[in-house]
């Protein structure tokens, strides 16, 4: 048998691997998938079959990121023993480590169009992900709730979950402290102050949370 019937069609990590690779070592997105295709030894029709666009790359790989973060809170046997709270900051703390294994791709992706909501377009599955975990962790606390009159909102938590992830990875982005030690406040503090806002005891939590964004960005 032939070398060529035994090679081994591409997988959708060998591929998402490729183009990570591709792009930092480029400066550039692939203008076609046939060049992204030719460069790399990949048949276009084996490509067509796990991928349907460059774009579909990009957001598989936001997809990968979640789906990577949520595996590693598995192993940890106390997780799920946790408040909806903590759950929130293993989750920011895990997903943020796995950013900074990829921190140079993901600072060109982020900035590679002028147009900050064209850049945003790849991050479209991972909203709907962050979104419904959010919402789990608020019905999860409303099971526990006896009075419809102390329940929170899944959907309105959930959304504001989403807005918190945007501030903390733009926060990240331009952090430049050792270690990225200012996210790790960032999202100690945010998390604190999302979660106050739910239980109704918000001042403290949202002056102390802007005397530090006033630091971060004025002092």
């Amino acid at each position: 048998m032939s070398a060529k019937a035994t090679s081994k069609k591409p997988s959708k990590e060998n591929i998402i691997s490729s183009y990570m690779n591709f792009v930092l070592e480029h400066e550039s997105v692939p203008k076609t998938v046939y060049k992204f295709c030719k460069e790399n030894k990949i048949k276009e029709n084996e490509f067509y079959s796990i991928f349907g666009s460059i774009p579909g790359i990009q957001q598989a790989i936001w997809h990968a990121f979640f789906v990577n973060t949520m595996n590693l809170l598995a192993k940890n046997k106390e997780y799920q023993e946790f408040t909806s709270k903590d759950k929130m900051l293993s989750f920011l703390f895990t997903f943020f480590e796995l950013l900074k294994l990829n921190r140079s791709y993901v600072l060109f992706t982020l900035n590679e169009d002028q147009s900050p909501l064209k850049n945003l377009k790849q991050l479209k599955g991972l909203r709907t992900q962050i979104k419904d975990f959010a919402k789990e962790l608020i019905e999860d606390d409303n099971s526990e709730k006896a009075s419809k009159i102390t329940q929170h909102n899944p959907e309105l938590f959930s959304e504001g979950a989403w807005v918190q992830f945007l501030f903390l990875l733009k926060f990240w982005m331009d952090d430049n402290s050792a270690d990225f030690e200012k996210t790790d406040i960032a999202i100690e503090k945010s998390v604190k102050t999302i979660f106050d806002v739910f239980d109704n005891t918000p001042l403290e939590s949202i002056i102390d949370f802007g005397k530090f964004l006033y630091k971060e960005n004025f002092s």
